[in-house]
């Protein structure tokens, strides 16, 4: 009668230690789940830390001309810089706590009973650390490193689900940061403008050196924030050579325009087919039925929002001094050239065959007259003014008669004056719905008002 009972405290023994392994495996499978996402996210967090604080003005840029929402969502974290590095550093805690707590379950349910408790604590600091380092730190931030872009965008509707679920948090740390700025007088050299920085450079070297190399410098200083369409020559301006043309009627038109590289189009501009060397031409000058088109090299083609410090690298790698500017569209904006890019630093360059005060003609000190076509970079250069004056008024135009339709907007009638700030436009010429001249007056009474 005994073995009865027996028999059936095995059976119960047994059932409940199946039952009990059962319930074990599962749990793990569940830790281990768990503690993979986990990693994923810490790599995630930790790896947008080293990509979006590595990006350059360049990159920033380049991501603003995107339509992408992946793109804007990078933008839009990027516009509080702080908020964001506050969300990074809150959400990579929280999860490294969690990967902690989890990694301690599960290497509890794995080991025997019967281990000693120092064993336990070592192998889970062994454990943690490993995975930690190695999964949550440097192989994200190696990534990031090389592929800052990439990570960023990837990273980025992740950081946005954790920007709304830190904000409280987030927002706490940012306003405890600032005031203990305030409370130390902490002051970051981010906050310096370019005004700044342009009259550090007056009082360093405004007293040892000439105009000129002061004028180096700020350009210099300005160089990397500049874009291709502020600089080009634009497309109404520029001379092409008809694909169609005979030989005898390019070498005609060469010698007429003077200059030295000329794009090739079929039927308009927006059909580059590529460029010309007129020295190219020079040993066939003797022969009317040459085939020119054998001369012709391959145009190079750039955005006109592309940096012209990225131009100027691409010009020296490629051994080239021309390129076609296009638009979004694919069509032809203009052209520019290595000349036009040094000039941003040293100013005009002037050479035999340039026709001086072609485009303007200085009357006296307050007043000059300008084409309409002149670049507004290249006219607050002449009137030894900051290239960002008119930014307030001048929308997207880049000519001076541009930035008159921007600040009267409306078309302007001949002799009617339009005004901004100590400086009054009188249009002199109008030619085919276009401002042709303009006379420019600095107003000196206006200028010792403000």
């Amino acid at each position: 009668m005994e073995s009865i009972p027996e028999g059936g405290t095995i059976l119960n023994t047994i059932l409940l230690e199946a039952a009990s392994r059962s319930f074990s495996a599962s749990n793990v499978t569940i830790l281990i789940i768990i503690i993979l996402v986990l990693l994923l996210l810490t790599a995630i967090t930790a790896g947008s830390e080293t990509a979006y604080f590595s990006l350059t003005a360049k990159d920033i840029n380049y991501l603003k001309t995107k339509e992408e929402a992946g793109s804007r969502q990078v933008i839009r974290l990027l516009d509080q810089p702080k908020l964001l590095l506050a969300t990074i550093l809150v959400a990579n805690n929280f999860i490294n706590i969690a990967i902690v707590i989890s990694t301690n379950l599960l290497v509890n349910s794995l080991l025997p009973s019967n281990i000693s408790a120092m064993f336990s604590f070592l192998i889970q600091v062994v454990a943690v650390t490993f995975l930690l380092v190695l999964f949550g730190e440097v192989l994200p931030k190696v990534y990031a490193t090389q592929n800052n872009m990439r990570m960023a965008l990837f990273s980025a509707p992740v950081l946005k689900i954790m920007l709304k679920l830190f904000m409280p948090v987030s927002k706490m740390l940012v306003s405890s940061t600032s005031y203990i700025e305030g409370k130390l007088g902490v002051k970051s050299i981010n906050n310096l403008s370019n005004e700044d920085f342009e009259h550090a450079i007056e009082l360093t070297v405004g007293h040892s050196a000439t105009r000129e190399e002061v004028n180096i410098f700020k350009g210099i200083l300005k160089f990397s924030n500049i874009t291709v369409k502020q600089i080009m020559r634009t497309r109404m301006d520029v001379s092409g050579i008809d694909y169609e043309m005979k030989f005898s009627d390019v070498q005609k038109f060469c010698i007429e325009v003077g200059y030295s590289r000329l794009p090739v189009y079929k039927e308009s501009l927006d059909k580059i087919a590529g460029m010309m060397h007129t020295k190219d031409l020079l040993p066939y000058t003797e022969h009317n039925d040459f085939d020119w088109h054998a001369l012709m090299r391959p145009a190079y083609f750039v955005h006109e929002g592309k940096l012209i410090e990225d131009l100027l690298h691409e010009f020296q790698q490629k051994r080239i001094h021309f390129a076609i500017v296009v638009d979004e569209f694919g069509g032809t904006s203009g052209i520019v050239t290595l000349e036009d890019i040094m000039e941003e630093i040293i100013g005009d360059i002037k050479d035999e065959f340039d026709e001086d005060d072609l485009n303007y003609k200085k009357i006296d000190e307050h007043n000059f007259i300008f084409e309409g076509k002149t670049l507004i970079n290249d006219v607050c250069r002449i009137l030894g003014e900051q290239s960002d004056i008119f930014d307030a008024v001048r929308g997207e135009s880049d000519s001076l008669g541009g930035l008159i339709l921007e600040i009267s907007g409306k078309f302007p009638s001949i002799n009617e004056t339009v005004s901004f700030d100590n400086y009054d436009f009188t249009v002199l010429e109008i030619e085919k719905m276009r401002i042709k001249r303009i006379k420019l007056t600095i107003n000196p009474a206006k200028e010792e008002d403000e």
